[in-house]
């Protein structure tokens, strides 16, 4: 199996000094790029086409937020995993908001670094536990103050189901993703073809108007699709 490329945008040279031996150990990954600033970043980026591209949030030159809004809406193929030790509402969203692809603290482990990185190249929504934990808090809580509430969760869904056009297996997906699994794995669990899982993924974004999974998955707990 191929590496995954990889191009680190972090400012902290010891930070990317550590994360290169962990790449190096793990077989997995090839650093192909490191970049000090976002602006580096985002010109790398489109230059070397990283399959992942881990970006910190608080860069000089043109913050972490900035450069991952520049590098989806130029090359959406590229992945882009936040990598910071912020957890603030408005740097989650706003990183989520900018096309991230998941999100993850500096604290955490080697393991959990690598399996991140392999999760959102795979087209898997991944977020830090401490940071799914808070967009769930701020999902439910929109959700329950939002000031068109039903008193049947059950009519709720079928509306929200009703507006975005959603099929009764594209929602079965959409739960599936929500779960955080993978295409391969809802092709396993549903008993259907990969390519089949691939496309039903693919509707379910378009019709939710969203860029990828980790969208949809806020979109689905808000919207109280699953």
């Amino acid at each position: 199996m191929d590496c995954l490329k990889v191009l680190l945008v972090e400012d902290h040279k010891m930070v990317r000094l550590g994360l290169s031996l962990v790449f190096e150990h793990s077989g997995e990954i090839e650093l192909i790029g490191e970049a000090e600033d976002g602006k580096k970043g985002v010109e790398l980026a489109l230059e070397l086409k990283p399959d992942v591209v881990l970006m910190d949030i608080g860069l000089p030159e043109m913050d972490g937020i900035q450069a991952t809004t520049i590098i989806k809406k130029t090359n959406p193929d590229i992945k882009v995993l936040i990598f910071t030790s912020r957890e603030s509402d408005d740097d989650v969203f706003d990183s989520l908001s900018a096309g991230a692809d998941g999100y993850i603290m500096k604290g955490a482990n080697e393991d959990q670094m690598i399996n991140a990185i392999k999760a959102v190249a795979e087209g898997t929504a991944w977020l830090d536990p401490a940071i799914a934990r808070l967009v769930l808090s701020n999902v439910r809580r929109y959700s329950s103050t939002s000031s068109v509430v039903s008193s049947s969760s059950s009519i709720n869904k079928n509306i929200s189901k009703d507006i975005y056009g959603l099929t009764d297996r594209e929602l079965e997906v959409l739960a599936l993703i929500v779960e955080g699994m993978n295409n391969t794995q809802i092709a396993k669990k549903l008993f259907i073809t990969l390519s089949t899982a691939k496309a039903h993924v693919h509707s379910i974004l378009q019709k939710l108007y969203v860029s990828n999974r980790t969208q949809a998955t806020i979109q689905a707990v808000k919207e109280g699709l699953v």
